[in-house]
């Protein structure tokens, strides 16, 4: 990819599970005029709290949002709303969330599937069904120094049409895991040794850090990804 390129793929990310870690970060947004970002809604666990997250959005700089994290107990009207008002963008799911399939009907094409690495995938997960894969980086690079059968899943579908978006976050190497509260940005240097295949057109950064912090590590990503 080239800078450029990479420049627009890569957002930054409305996180946390507080009232105070979504206004922060969207005072950040606005203060940084800010228009496209994505949005992490898993911990934000009632329909309240993600509705004032919705109408404060909708007030804000924000025209675009390309990639929203969402929760299984999410119905058929919030997905519409989500899907009509911030553009189409790629929602992302869990494994678990292929047990919700059937009130989710007729938005199947919509959903983009993000792995764990506990080394179990559920019976009825199938990519096929849905949009394809949201890998989330630094999951499938603790995957596969586990060699997991995620890892082993995700490498079997080595398709390009599979592969639309990713989660980007740190990962540890002397943990061997992800990291989502980053203090360095050689936390971010794993991204140098993934294969090509799994990079999609959206890469959201999913960490707990302020924005001003992520668009610092955002330039560290663009020179590690447009020298490869």
């Amino acid at each position: 990819m080239t800078k450029k390129n990479l420049e627009k793929s890569i957002t930054v990310g409305i996180t946390g599970n507080k009232d105070i870690h979504w206004k922060s970060k969207l005072s950040e947004i606005e203060k940084l005029k800010i228009d496209r970002v994505s949005l992490f809604l898993e911990q934000f666990s009632t329909k309240i709290q993600r509705g004032k997250i919705y109408k404060a959005i909708l007030k804000s700089r924000i025209k675009e949002i390309p990639l929203i994290h969402i929760r299984n107990e999410m119905d058929k009207n919030e997905i519409s709303f989500l899907l009509k008002k911030f553009k189409n963008p790629y929602l992302t799911i869990h494994e678990s969330s292929f047990k919700y399939m059937g009130k989710w009907k007729g938005f199947h094409k919509n959903l983009y599937l993000e792995m764990n690495y506990d080394d179990s995938i559920p019976g009825n997960v199938d990519v096929k069904k849905i949009g394809g894969f949201c890998v989330d980086l630094a999951h499938f690079k603790t995957s596969e120094e586990r060699w997991t059968k995620e890892f082993l899943y995700e490498s079997s579908k080595n398709k390009k049409r599979y592969f639309k978006c990713n989660h980007l976050s740190g990962f540890s190497f002397k943990k061997g895991r992800d990291v989502h509260l980053v203090k360095n940005k050689e936390d971010f240097n794993y991204l140098k040794t993934l294969p090509k295949f799994i990079f999609g057109d959206v890469m959201a950064i999913e960490i707990y850090n302020s924005i001003a912090e992520q668009l610092e590590f955002k330039k560290h990503i663009i020179k590690l990804l447009s020298s490869r």
